[in-house]
């Protein structure tokens, strides 16, 4: 594993087969990659520059680096490069399997073919398979983007014909776009045979969660963690064994969940939800100096995946 890389897992953890359900790739660049991007645009940032970009106090902040990193993604060869950097970081960590998702909207923002720099993905992943790692794709939209740029997403991923795009996704600002105004998109991801995902209940409320089920129809929720605050809700995810992509750390990091925290939940409920922790972005979050106590209700995972 490489240097840039931070591990703290027992060895009982470590040695186990793993899955990943909620990392994005563009969150996975460590600081001698993210470097090795800048050389070869003509910029020079040392890894020191890297790390203090890294250590961001609040959901703003980590919006401003990710915005920073990922303006050095610029042609096919950058995604392949921080896909095999990934893939071997996931190998290391023993993940047998992972859904990646990848910022589709914001290629397009940036006028980049999204086609081209996928088949770069698609390539660059192709050898991990027989190393062990099975990868699979979600294709993501930029929420405050808007609902037509969101559908362009949805396109892109029907123009790849990728049998390895398993999902259709939506991040970015949860509050900025009624959950009404993306019905069209999701709609038309089902009848791609897409599965559907939504951040959501990450720095917005359970009402947020709430539409993205009755309305949109997803079927796994992103981070989610506002679920808690609402025990009717719970019962819904419970019942439609809609599962939650738990990221602790992540939303510790960027401010979305205080450190001390307590979670009211009755274990009756604790034992049919579903649930998984995931990384989200790892190199964004390395490990925190404080201990954070783990809330009764992710102490155990269950997961499905969106292939399943």
């Amino acid at each position: 594993m490489s240097s840039d890389r931070h591990t703290s897992l027992p060895e009982s953890v470590a040695s186990l087969p793993k899955a990943e359900l909620h990392l994005h790739l563009e969150g996975s660049i460590q600081p001698s990659t993210v470097c090795a991007l800048t050389a070869r645009h003509g910029v020079d940032v040392t890894q020191d520059e890297v790390r203090r970009r890294y250590a961001y106090r609040n959901f703003v902040e980590f919006l401003e680096t990710f915005k920073w990193v990922t303006s050095f993604l610029r042609d096919p060869q950058d995604y392949a490069l921080i896909t095999r950097d990934l893939a071997e970081h996931l190998l290391s960590q023993r993940v047998i399997y992972a859904e990646i998702t990848i910022s589709i909207g914001v290629m397009q923002l940036r006028k980049q073919s999204a086609e081209a720099n996928f088949q770069a993905i698609l390539a660059a992943a192709e050898p991990f398979e027989s190393r062990g790692l099975r990868t699979r794709w979600i294709f993501d939209a930029v929420r405050q983007f808007g609902p037509e740029a969101a559908m362009r997403v949805v396109q892109a991923a029907k123009q790849c014909g990728s049998k390895s795009i398993v999902a259709f996704g939506i991040g970015g600002d949860e509050l900025s776009i009624p959950a009404e105004q993306l019905r069209p998109v999701y709609d038309q991801a089902a009848t791609l045979g897409l599965h559907r995902i939504i951040h959501a209940g990450e720095i917005g409320g359970p009402g947020r969660i709430r539409e993205a089920v009755e309305l949109l129809g997803v079927e796994r929720i992103g981070h989610g963690i506002a679920a808690v605050n609402d025990p009717a809700l719970m019962d819904v995810l419970a019942d439609r064994r809609i599962p939650l992509e738990v990221c602790p750390q992540s939303n510790v990091r960027t401010g979305a969940l205080a450190c001390s925290y307590a979670v009211p939940t009755p274990v009756s409920k604790i034992t049919r939800y579903q649930r998984s922790f995931d990384t989200a972005f790892p190199s964004y979050f390395p490990p925190m100096t404080q201990r954070c106590s783990t809330p009764r209700c992710l102490r155990s995972t269950s997961t499905r995946t969106a292939s399943a």
